[in-house]
């Protein structure tokens, strides 16, 4: 299969690269600024994809796997519009989604796309961008030609934004850790090498529609997970409430903790069609070591909760 990755050379890209390029003929297509060195053997065009795309002219493609590097639904379209790839794979986001503190699947509403359409990315309008792209795209391409992964919390190695990588490296070190919450709280995630295989998968056979890209296969507690990336460690678990009167941060500061109900249904989505599709897991063991292993050779990451503000609140608890 001829198959084009717009990306290819940051994190989820990592994981569509190594499962494609053994079997199939492969094009990235990327601004070469990211990691240039990457896969020396594989055919690589640099391109700014929110610009022109002469450089594909006269190029057919079986499928193309496009990461959004751009984030606005023009581009987007423009993209669907000029590459000839018989089929389309598109990593969208379960942010769509309008109403996230209901559990969620397809069918579930999701968000208008911004108009006007702003002239550069927007994060606050992040969900809103990808409705409308997932819009535009069925527009041009047709449901049964384009399959649209929309993709859960992202982890693993080479991870940029530090949300699960934070557990992996607190629990590795000596001493209580502040667990925040109930820990029945339902937890989901998938590597960035996981989900790369699937939308590679996606492409080899033709899936189209819309399904939700997320995991592990069976539920996954918060609990459960903190347990089996360090088995016996010396978890103190802390209420929302202190949290809050603490002015610890949800979800940045403090990774994977979410209190309240607003947002508890993006940790609730059902994953039926992603597993009839053929998605795939590795043990939350696994991922949990090689994410250890790379960010102890990365070194520094985003900062999150401080060691010094965790251990006060340890020991108010």
């Amino acid at each position: 299969m001829r198959l084009l990755v717009l990306g290819g050379t940051r994190f989820l890209g990592r994981g569509v690269v190594e499962a494609a390029r053994d079997r199939h003929e492969l094009t990235l297509v990327h601004r070469g600024t990211t990691n240039p060195g990457l896969y020396p053997g594989v055919e690589q065009i640099h391109v700014d994809l929110s610009g022109g795309l002469d450089a594909l002219s006269g190029r057919r493609f079986d499928a193309v796997v496009d990461m959004d590097p751009t984030q606005l639904p023009r581009h987007t379209r423009r993209r669907a519009e000029a590459i000839d790839a018989g089929h389309y794979v598109f990593v969208s986001t379960i942010s769509v989604y309008s109403d996230p503190s209901r559990p969620l699947d397809e069918s579930s509403p999701v968000l208008e796309p911004p108009d006007p359409e702003p002239e550069a990315f927007d994060a606050g309008l992040y969900g809103n961008l990808k409705a409308g792209s997932e819009r535009a795209l069925l527009d041009v391409r047709g449901p049964d030609a384009v399959a649209i992964a929309r993709a859960g919390l992202i982890v693993g190695p080479h991870d940029p934004t530090d949300r699960f990588t934070y557990w992996v490296r607190r629990l590795a070190e000596p001493g209580p850790v502040l667990a925040p919450g109930d820990p029945s709280r339902p937890v989901q995630l998938v590597d960035a090498r996981d989900l790369g295989a699937f939308l590679v998968r996606l492409a080899e056979s033709r899936t189209g529609g819309i399904v939700n890209a997320t995991g592990p296969a069976k539920p996954l507690t918060l609990g459960e997970m903190l347990e089996r990336i360090a088995p016996g460690a010396d978890l103190r678990w802390v209420d929302d409430r202190t949290l809050l009167d603490a002015g610890v941060g949800p979800w940045m500061e403090l990774p994977l903790w979410l209190p309240g109900e607003e947002h508890g249904g993006i940790l609730r989505v059902d994953i039926a069609r992603a597993l009839a599709a053929g998605i795939a897991f590795r043990p939350l063991e696994e991922t949990a070591r090689d994410t250890l292993a790379w960010s102890r050779a990365a070194g520094e990451q985003r900062p999150t909760l401080s060691r010094a503000k965790e251990s006060e609140l340890v020991q108010r608890a």
